[in-house]
C-alpha cells in the first residue's frame, strides 16, 4: 500500500476518534514544540514510517496525538520507548496492561494509549499514568477533607499541584474543544 494511502488511512482514524478540529496557528506552535514530525522520529531511529503507521492502523502501536494544520502526523519522542521497553510490539499490550491489578481497567488503558490519548503526559508510561490518576483524584478530593483551609492543607494540596505540574506540558486551546478527549482538567478547575 502506497505512503499516501496509509497516511490518508492514519488521518482518517484521527479523525475517527478525536473529530475533525482544526488547528490554529498557536496550536500548531504548541505542538511543534512538544512533540516530534512521525516521519522525522522514525529517520531517526531507522523505522520504516509505513511500517509504523501500519502498526497504529492495527492498533499496536499509539496513533499521532495530533494533526498539525500542514497535515504532519505529531508523535511523542518516546513513541518507541514502551514497544522496546516491553521486548517488542507483540509484547507491548501484555506489558502494558499488566500495571494495573484490574483487568478492565487495564484495557481500558489500553485503549486510550492507543488513542493517542494521553498527550497530557510528557512520558506516556503505565506508572505516570497512573501517578497522574492518583494525583488527579487527590487534589479533586482536596476540599472534603476534614482540615480543608488550613495550613497544613494547602501545603498539601500544592504539593500534589506542583507533582502534577511536572508530569503534564501545557495544554493547548485544541485540547480544550469540545469532544477531544484529551486531559482531565483538574488544575484548570482549582480555584486560584
Amino acid at each position: 500500500m502506497p505512503e499516501t494511502d496509509l497516511k490518508q488511512q492514519l488521518v482518517e482514524r484521527f479523525r475517527e476518534v478525536n473529530g475533525d478540529h482544526p488547528m490554529t496557528d498557536a496550536d500548531d506552535v504548541y505542538v511543534s514544540a512538544q512533540f516530534v514530525v512521525l516521519e522525522e522520529l522514525c529517520a531517526v531511529h531507522g523505522r520504516d514510517v509505513d511500517a509504523v503507521r501500519r502498526l497504529m492502523l492495527g492498533q499496536r502501536l499509539p496513533l499521532p496525538g495530533y494533526l498539525r494544520s500542514d497535515g504532519a502526523e505529531m508523535v511523542p519522542a518516546d513513541l518507541f520507548a514502551l514497544a522496546d521497553g516491553a521486548g517488542g510490539v507483540d509484547l507491548l499490550e501484555a506489558w502494558f496492561t499488566a500495571h494495573w491489578a484490574d483487568p478492565i481497567t487495564g484495557k481500558a488503558e489500553w485503549n486510550a494509549y492507543l488513542n493517542g490519548q494521553y498527550v497530557c503526559l510528557h512520558s506516556v508510561t503505565p506508572a505516570t499514568i497512573q501517578r497522574k490518576d492518583y494525583l488527579t483524584a487527590a487534589i479533586g478530593a482536596a476540599a472534603n477533607e476534614p482540615d480543608a483551609g488550613s495550613a497544613g492543607w494547602s501545603t498539601r494540596l500544592h504539593a500534589l499541584v506542583d507533582e502534577l505540574d511536572t508530569l503534564e506540558p501545557a495544554f493547548t486551546a485544541y485540547d480544550r474543544l469540545p469532544c477531544v478527549p484529551r486531559n482531565s482538567g483538574v488544575l484548570e478547575s482549582l480555584p486560584g
